[in-house]
């Protein structure tokens, strides 16, 4: 048996900044998740009430509470994901675009200290590739003889 981590993107509290520390962690101790979920609320969860509340739940209330960090639109979700997922070049553009945003355009390179390259790699044609047909992709129909 094998010990698979799994992360969970764009969780209540979690910032851009905070994703970033996480996939240079990632990538320094050699780590490259495959299994990565955007966070989804679930009832009865703590998670829940602070994605809905935009508070910790386990505080006090108090009339000058603070706000923590939600990731609630699809851009900041989506790059909360690209983050963990450093390792995958569909990811690239996303993540060099947000780094510089962020002022870590010195992660973008060809060094170890980097996050990710600074270019794609370039598209490889496969001459003999095609897409595999199913019943629901365009294979036809055979009707059988009884």
């Amino acid at each position: 048996q094998y010990l698979i981590p799994y992360f969970i993107a764009a969780h209540p509290g979690t910032t851009d900044k905070d994703m970033m520390h996480l996939a240079m962690w990632l990538k320094k101790n050699g780590f490259r998740a495959d299994q990565v979920q955007t966070f989804l609320p679930s009832p009865m969860a703590l998670a829940t009430a602070m994605y809905h509340s935009g508070t910790n739940p386990l505080k006090k209330v108090r009339r000058d509470g603070v706000q923590i960090p939600v990731a609630k639109g699809l851009r900041v979700r989506r790059l909360h994901k690209a983050f963990l997922r450093y390792h995958d070049p569909k990811n690239w553009p996303m993540l060099r675009a947000a780094l510089k945003r962020m002022g870590r355009a010195d992660l973008i390179g060809p060094g170890k200290d980097c996050l990710i390259p600074r270019y794609q790699p370039a598209r490889r044609v496969k001459n003999n590739s095609r897409p595999f047909l199913t019943q629901h992709t365009g294979l036809p129909i055979v009707k059988r003889k009884s």
